[in-house]
């Protein structure tokens, strides 16, 4: 997967998305989106198929509600306010074009031991062995900034050579201040990881902000084919 993170960095620029490839994200996500495979252990991965996107991060970040704004429905992904209740990895297919990939949340403290230990194994040999794998989107509350578990997967993707891309979720309950100093914290981090596009992505769920660029950023990928 040496060529990831090269392939990824050209899929977006930092600038602002032309119309086209806005129009591009809307034709992409107005196909039905479809469960395809849930998959608790390496042997269980649906076979490989058109380019997968994965999205990441901490328990409880939002994963599940973005990635229900992101495809228009409310209950594609399982949303709970249970922290670490997603346990396997899910794929969801938009036709044959783009797979969306829902990983198992980390950096949750009363996970048991070797529960967090199963889905770290099956994370990493997600990460490291799936060729069809273009990036991942790795979220951060926007409230919040990095923490220390954010900080260890930034530095797995590194070593993995994984195109990733940061996006704030939440960012509707924080303020534009507070919002524009963890962007900043995270741009220097960033300049840090060879893996890490330059980028960052405020999103948000309830209000929709961010989703139309993403969107469009995804369908730049999904178009590598």
């Amino acid at each position: 997967m040496g060529d990831h993170a090269t392939r990824g960095r050209e899929a977006l620029s930092g600038e602002a998305p032309t119309e086209e490839a806005l129009a591009a994200g809307r034709r992409l996500f107005a196909q039905k989106v479809r469960f395809l495979a849930s998959a608790s252990d390496a042997a269980a991965l649906p076979p490989l198929g058109p380019p997968e996107v994965a999205f990441a991060g901490r328990s409880n970040v939002g994963k599940s509600s973005l990635l229900n704004a992101i495809c228009g429905q409310k209950r594609l992904a399982r949303t709970s306010k249970t922290p670490g209740r997603t346990q396997a990895l899910n794929f969801f297919a938009l036709g044959e074009r783009l797979v969306l990939v829902d990983l198992p949340g980390y950096g949750y403290a009363k996970a048991p031991k070797r529960a967090a230990a199963a889905w770290r194994r099956l994370i990493e040999a997600y990460l490291r062995g799936r060729p069809s794998l273009r990036r991942v989107i790795l979220l951060v509350d926007a409230r919040h900034g990095l923490k220390a578990s954010d900080l260890e997967m930034m530095k797995a993707l590194d070593a993995a050579a994984l195109s990733f891309q940061i996006a704030l979720t939440k960012s509707d309950l924080a303020r534009e201040s507070e919002l524009a100093g963890v962007e900043a914290a995270v741009a220097r981090e960033l300049a840090r990881h060879p893996a890490g596009h330059p980028e960052t992505l405020a999103t948000s769920a309830v209000s929709g902000r961010g989703i139309e660029r993403l969107r469009a950023g995804l369908a730049a990928l999904a178009a590598q084919g």
